[in-house]
Parts: structure tokens; C-alpha cells; sequence
């Protein structure tokens, strides 16, 4: 009996305590989903974007690439909150200038009848643009009629698109009618087809080059093409013909309606991801890879594969590896590329459009970068089969796309000194300074290579300083460095009133304040670290006329004059 009585007592007893047994283990249940959505996710040591990365405590992911037993960089997954690397402090006190002046004539006047210039445009899309560009004004120093350049069906890229398929032809031609008549084809000549006369300009011809050697010809012919068209005019012109460059090149020249659909999709949907967003022009194909000739590490089989592809150019002499990387010449690695955005400040969180071709060695080259910026796309991941399928057969339409969409970017790095990053340069510099990133690869080599001796701290603090003069800043080139198309100096003015009296104010930050967050003026010089660039021009181009059968000073005909090599390797770097 007495047994009876405590087995019900304890019963009783469970039973009032069960619904506070319940409560406490719905409320250990909430917490624990709670933790499980709140925890960063697990790392998949099989995910190739994960390898060699390992997330510690306190927002630190630890990079372990690199040799057993060396010393690692723990890296901060957020980016520096102290500065806005989305913009130029300075930016706003510059903005593009390219109206004509009233002393510049219109077409209509200095235009002479029977006189017609064509033009062969050469290499990728970017490389053309820069033919299409240089025609309007040879055209306008010939006081000649354009005929609409063709565009290059025949090279590396076997690209079928004429300039009405790339670009709004109607647009290029009423925009610019009162400075060049631009007709769409040569007219019949006595009812016939009329065949214009082939020639070639030398590279970086003078205004005085086309009247003694070009002139000539045109007043015999009535009809000339310009072959090869490419860097074939002078960096330094006149003003005002440097101005109808930029007319051309940024108010111009504008796209399909179809591609600027697709383009303006493909910005919004980062849009929808990100307020801001990085574009990289990655530029590591195997092609750009083996002409280049440096070497990542491969082994034999990168040896013998990029070795197997540089035999296409016959004119590539043998390289040394070491010495192209030490002089700043070779591509960095998607992981150094990596590197050195997350040191310059950009957080694992920042989305990131990718503008590359087949990239050597495919995902397991692209795997770092993917580590280190997850938010990873290309047009292809943004875009479906069937709304890329209009473009995706011809290479100049693909590549507008990436043009649109690294253009309208927040930021844009470049990897590489090409065509494309040349344009998206100065076109970025004339519509506000958007933050433009190229690395200073000759200073970057050194500090790769000693990446793992430093704290991320130090190796952060090397990359700024390295950088400066080479994020786009305003005035960091100085007028007549480099290509017009990449530093369009003449094209830039600034507002001096609203300059003066932001200097005059309250500095908040104290005097020379930089964008890169050291006390060095942001209009920084970094002159000792500019690129080796060749003289933009040469002033020994006023010979006369050269037509076929004539001879230049090589003694070649002058048709068969090529520059070969610089010409590849201008077309591999588009």
C-alpha cells in the first residue's frame, strides 16, 4: 500500500514538472536555430572556393596559401570603415570638357568635294574604337568626307559584325555633323563601283605627317583607304582636334540598342545584389598568358602548354620570365588580384563582376579569388543561354556587354595595361574620376614575394602605398603621359572657385587628407613608379607621300610595312 502512495506522489510530481521541462527545451530549441542562422557557414574543405582558407575568430579569415610551415596573413573579412573607397574625395572638381570652340569651322566650310577617306579599323573591339575615334579627325585634317570605318572581319577573333551591328551608325553620324560629313558608303564613281586606293600611315602619324604624306595622295585619288587603322595619329595635336576626340569616343560612339539592353540588365542585376560593385578586367587567358611570357608555377605543364601556344608568333623572341615580372610586365594571379583589393580595403562582403575570357587552368586558378570575394559573377552567371544567345557567337558584341557593364561600375580594376583598360580609363577620368585600379606590378612583384614574412597589417600598409598613383585619382598622370585615349588631359577641366573654397574651410581631416587614408595630397604624383611608356610621338614622319611600290627607309614596300610585333601584342591585350 505504502508503495502504491509514492509511485502516484512522484507521478504527481513529473507531471507538474513536465510543462516547465517543455518550455525550457522549446526555448533551447529557438536559441539553437537562432545560433545555426546567425553562424557563419561551415567551411567545405572539398569546395575548391574554399581551399586553403580557414575563418577564425573575431572576422579574421586566415589565408594559408603558400608552403607548409610558412607564417600566414589573417586577413580582416570586413573591409576599413575609416574612408570611402568607393570615390575620389577630389572627384568632383573635374569634369569632362569637349565642346567646340567658336573659332573651330563647321564641316560644311572646310569641307572639299572629291575628297574621301576610308579606314580599316584592326584587332578586338577596344583597339578599333581607337581606329574609329582617330578617322573623324584625319578626316577633319584632310578636309575630307569619312566614309563609315569598316571594322576587322579577318583577325584573331573572325568577328562578322559590321559598325551598324556594333554601334548606332545614324547617332555617330548626326552628332558629329558639324565637324566632319560622314556618309555611310562611297558613292559610284561614272556609274561604277569606285575602288579606293590603299595605303598606310605610320604609327602615331602627325598633323603635318597626314598634309605631307597622306594629302598628296587623296588629291590624286579622290579615294583613300587607310589600312590597318590603329595608333595611327599623333598623341599631341592641336587643341581643338583633341577635343573633337573626345566628341567622338564619349558622346559618339554609342551602342545598339540591343546591346545596350542586355548592358543595362546585366548593371542591374548587380544593382539588385549591391549598392556598389567592383568590375575586374581579369585578363589571365592562356594567349594573353604565353605572349606575355612569364611564368605562375605550372611546372613542365604550364611550361609546355603556354610554350606550345607562343610559337603562333613567330616574331616573340625568348623571354626570361624573372626579369617580365620584375619589370612590372606579367598579369598578376586571380589571388593576387585578391590580395590586393581586400588590403586596399574592400571587404570579403563586395560583389564582384568578372570580365574575362577562358581563364587559364580554369577554376582552380580562380579559386583564391573566389575565397576571398565570394560574391562572384560574369555576365554568363547573370544572364541566362537564352538572353546572351543574340551576342554570344560574336566576340566584339560579348565584349561591348563587359564594356557597359565595367564602365558603369563603382570601381574598376584592370589587370593588364590593354585597349580596353586603357578606354575605360580615360573614359572613367572624363565622366568624374571614378576610381580606376591598376597595379603598380613592378613594386607589387617584390611585396608578393614576401607576403608571408609580414603581418597583414605591414603587407596592407606596403599595397597603399605602392597604389598611390594608380587608383584613378585626379591629376595622378600628368598631361601628355601615356595614350590620349587613356589620359585625356585636354578634355578635363577644373573647377578652380569650388576647389578654392572647400580649401578654405574647415579641414576635417587635416591638411592633404587622402583617399588612401595617409597624409599625402590625393592629386599624388606617383612618378617614380610610372609606367615605361614609350614617347607618345616622334617627329620623324614628314617625308612626303609613300605609295605603293614606293620605299620607306627600311627600304620595304611601303604597303608591306607591318610593326608586327607591337601590333600583336596590342590585339592580345583588348
Amino acid at each position: 500500500m505504502a508503495f502504491h502512495r509514492r509511485r502516484n506522489h512522484y507521478y504527481k510530481r513529473l507531471r507538474s514538472v513536465l510543462p516547465l521541462i517543455s518550455a525550457v527545451s522549446g526555448v533551447l530549441l529557438i536559441l539553437f536555430g537562432l545560433l545555426t542562422f546567425l553562424a557563419p557557414a561551415p567551411i567545405d574543405t572539398n569546395n575548391p572556393h574554399h581551399k586553403n582558407l580557414m575563418y577564425t575568430a573575431n572576422d579574421v579569415v586566415e589565408d594559408t596559401i603558400g608552403k607548409p610551415g610558412e607564417p600566414v596573413l589573417h586577413i580582416p573579412i570586413k573591409g576599413r570603415k575609416d574612408r570611402d573607397v568607393w570615390s575620389s574625395r577630389n572627384s568632383k572638381y573635374f569634369y569632362g570638357c569637349s565642346n567646340a570652340s567658336n573659332k573651330f569651322p563647321n564641316a560644311d566650310a572646310i569641307t572639299h568635294p572629291n575628297r574621301y577617306l576610308l579606314i580599316a579599323t584592326s584587332g578586338g573591339l577596344n583597339q578599333q574604337r581607337t581606329g574609329i575615334t582617330d578617322a573623324v579627325v584625319a578626316a577633319r585634317i584632310l578636309n575630307a568626307t569619312l566614309v563609315v570605318p569598316k571594322l576587322d572581319q579577318k583577325s584573331f577573333w573572325k568577328d562578322s559584325s559590321d559598325f551598324s551591328e556594333i554601334f548606332d551608325v545614324d547617332w555617330y553620324i548626326s552628332s558629329l555633323a558639324n565637324d566632319v560629313k560622314i556618309i555611310k558608303s562611297l558613292p559610284r564613281r561614272r556609274g561604277k563601283t569606285w575602288i579606293p586606293r590603299n595605303m598606310r600611315v605610320p604609327r602615331k602619324c602627325s598633323e603635318r605627317c597626314y598634309q605631307n604624306r597622306v594629302l598628296p595622295v587623296l588629291l590624286k585619288r579622290h579615294a583613300i583607304q587607310l589600312t590597318k587603322f590603329d595608333y595611327r595619329l599623333a598623341n599631341k595635336l592641336d587643341t581643338q582636334l583633341q577635343k573633337l576626340r573626345c566628341r567622338v569616343n564619349y558622346h559618339a560612339l554609342k551602342f545598339t540598342d540591343p546591346i545596350l539592353r542586355m548592358g543595362e540588365k546585366l548593371v542591374h542585376r548587380m544593382r539588385m545584389k549591391s549598392k556598389h560593385f567592383i568590375a575586374l578586367h581579369l585578363r589571365f587567358e592562356p594567349d594573353m598568358l604565353a605572349f606575355s611570357g612569364c611564368y605562375y608555377g605550372g611546372g613542365d605543364k604550364e611550361r609546355k602548354e603556354l610554350g606550345a601556344i607562343r610559337k603562333r608568333w613567330k616574331t616573340l623572341h625568348a623571354s626570361n620570365p624573372d626579369k617580365e615580372r620584375r619589370h612590372g610586365k606579367c598579369p598578376l594571379t586571380p589571388k593576387e588580384v585578391g590580395l590586393m583589393l581586400r588590403a586596399l580595403g574592400y571587404g570579403s562582403d563586395v560583389h564582384i563582376y568578372v570580365a574575362s575570357g577562358e581563364v587559364y587552368d580554369g577554376e582552380d586558378t580562380l579559386a583564391p579569388l573566389k575565397a576571398l570575394f565570394p560574391n562572384f559573377y560574369t555576365k554568363e552567371t547573370l544572364a541566362s543561354k537564352e538572353e546572351l544567345e543574340p551576342f554570344s557567337s560574336f566576340s566584339s558584341r560579348m565584349a561591348a556587354l563587359d564594356f557597359i557593364v565595367c564602365d558603369e561600375s563603382d570601381v574598376f580594376v584592370t589587370n593588364n595595361n590593354g585597349n580596353m583598360a586603357k578606354i575605360l580609363a580615360g573614359r572613367r577620368r572624363y565622366f568624374g574620376h571614378k576610381p580606376t585600379i591598376r597595379p603598380n606590378a613592378k613594386k607589387l612583384y617584390r611585396l608578393f614575394l614576401n607576403q608571408t614574412t609580414m603581418s597583414w597589417e605591414a603587407f596592407a600598409s606596403k599595397m597603399r602605398t605602392f597604389q598611390r598613383g594608380f587608383m584613378g585619382e585626379p591629376k595622378e598622370v600628368r598631361p601628355g603621359r601615356g595614350e590620349f585615349h587613356e589620359n585625356p588631359h585636354t578634355c578635363i577641366c577644373e573647377d578652380s572657385e569650388a576647389k578654392a573654397k572647400k580649401n578654405s574651410g574647415p579641414r576635417k581631416y587635416g591638411k592633404g587628407y587622402d583617399a588612401l587614408g595617409d597624409d599625402i595630397p590625393s592629386d599624388y604624383q606617383n612618378v617614380d613608379d610610372e609606367p615605361e611608356l614609350p614617347d607618345p610621338d616622334d617627329d620623324g614622319d614628314q617625308d612626303g607621300p609613300q605609295e605603293k611600290g614606293q620605299f620607306n627607309e627600311t627600304g620595304m614596300d611601303y604597303d608591306e610595312l607591318t610593326n608586327e610585333e607591337p601590333e600583336l601584342e596590342e590585339i592580345l591585350s583588348d
